[in-house]
């Protein structure tokens, strides 16, 4: 009886721990799930508010706007998304600065840079020089304010439903040339020239609204997702599809979670920007060489760019802002490598944009080139949003003190160092 006992006290303790390594190992599978999934999710790269700035209640819309931002970056975080900004955007600045001072109209955005800061939002005061008519020194305006605040993000529009406005261009190009000399030169980061971009635009620095405001829209930071569609596709039927699929599964997930956002805030939801932005390693560059099997820049990039871009137009979700392909060279790890490479041009990018996406992003330029050499970059980008009526902008990044086939030495997490490449602007 003793021996009958201890052996099936050591069967009874044998089956303890063979079903106590079971549910370790499942627990395991489940976390390497859950980590997997959660790496598939794309980063939303922003959550953006639209507020009717009033000079003199200004900090409390702030606060209004920060707890639905906050709100919603939960609501989010508790899906399994990764919430990378929340950000506030206002009407045109001048319609809120109006009566100031020069020395009033700076010293009220140092605060409400200030407010930024401590608060940790990003924040877009709007484009300068919104109509065809209104005066350049806006621009000369906006040139100083962006020059003395850290967070701030601003505009000028170059071009409209009129066209493009020439004046406007060259006020643009004289803004860059300004933010070069702040520090890094990375003033730029900050600033672009803008061209039929519509209002509600989540992505920076584009973002601005005509209306109201008390509505916000979100961007995606979805390379990962088009690398995963592209790899190992056996044609660009398959690609596109995949893409559709994968873009369509994330949209309606987000789409859903704003609109409980919507209802539990009163805050409008105005839909999503689908332009797969990248981050660093997490490349669009990469992921269109996993269709072209070719660098990136070579024959096949025209072909990838307009199949990201039918691809993002056929998801069936209420779009907001560019709603294309993003090709920012300075916050891609591969596309800067192709830039210093010499693989991509500035009118490689211009061709590329005839077919999707947003123009001329953080791209690297030598800080000799002169205003009217800016001026004419940008007026290629403005020509070409008119032409095919489409949202396109240049941000452009002299560099002070660097030439041609030197490298940057930017000092921003989001930007990545690349070669300054001989330019053919004469």
């Amino acid at each position: 009886m003793r021996r009958s006992t201890w052996k099936n006290s050591k069967f009874t303790i044998l089956r303890m721990l063979i079903s106590v390594l079971t549910l370790l190992f499942l627990a395991d599978i489940a976390q390497a799930q859950k980590q997997a999934a959660a790496q598939e999710k794309p980063k939303i790269r922003a959550i953006t508010a639209f507020i009717n700035l009033d000079r003199a209640q200004f900090q409390l819309q702030v606060a209004d706007a920060l707890k639905m931002l906050r709100r919603a970056q939960t609501t989010f975080e508790s899906r399994g998304y990764q919430v990378q900004t929340i950000r506030i955007a206002t009407q045109p600045f001048p319609e809120y600065t109006k009566g100031l001072t020069k020395e009033q109209t700076l010293a009220f955005f140092k605060q409400y840079d200030a407010l930024a800061e401590k608060e940790k939002f990003a924040a877009s005061i709007g484009p300068a020089m919104l109509n065809a008519e209104d005066s350049d020194s806006q621009a000369e305006l906006l040139g100083e304010i962006l020059s003395n605040t850290k967070k701030l993000n601003g505009t000028v529009v170059v071009a409209g439903e009129d066209g493009v406005r020439w004046n406007a261009v060259g006020a643009a190009a004289r803004v860059m040339k300004k933010l070069e000399e702040t520090e890094h030169s990375q003033g730029n980061f900050r600033f672009a020239a803008i061209a039929l971009v519509p209002p509600l635009t989540p992505f920076f620095p584009a973002a601005y609204h005509t209306g109201f405001g008390h509505q916000f829209a979100i961007a995606l930071e979805s390379a990962n997702v088009v690398a995963a569609a592209f790899k190992d596709a056996r044609d660009l039927g398959m690609a596109r599809q995949r893409l559709i699929d994968s873009l369509a599964a994330t949209a309606f997930d987000v789409e859903h979670h704003a609109g409980r956002v919507d209802q539990e805030t009163g805050w409008a939801y105005m839909g999503i920007d689908l332009s797969p932005a990248p981050a660093g390693d997490v490349s669009i560059g990469a992921a269109i060489e996993n269709l072209t099997t070719q660098p990136f820049g070579m024959s096949g990039t025209l072909t990838a760019a307009a199949t990201i871009t039918s691809a993002v137009k056929d998801v069936k979700v209420k779009q907001t802002g560019y709603s294309g392909l993003m090709l920012p060279i300075l916050e891609d790890t591969r596309l800067a490598q192709r830039w210093s490479e010499g693989h991509v041009s500035l009118d490689a990018l211009l061709s590329y944009s005839a077919v999707c996406g947003t123009g001329l992003d953080t791209v690297p330029l030598p800080g000799d080139i002169s205003a009217e050499q800016l001026s004419l970059i940008i007026s290629d980008m403005a020509s070409l949003a008119v032409k095919w009526h489409k949202p396109l902008s240049a941000r452009l990044l002299p560099v002070l003190g660097k030439g041609w086939g030197e490298m940057t030495e930017f000092d921003d997490p989001f930007l990545v160092n690349a070669k300054l490449q001989s330019l053919d602007v004469k």
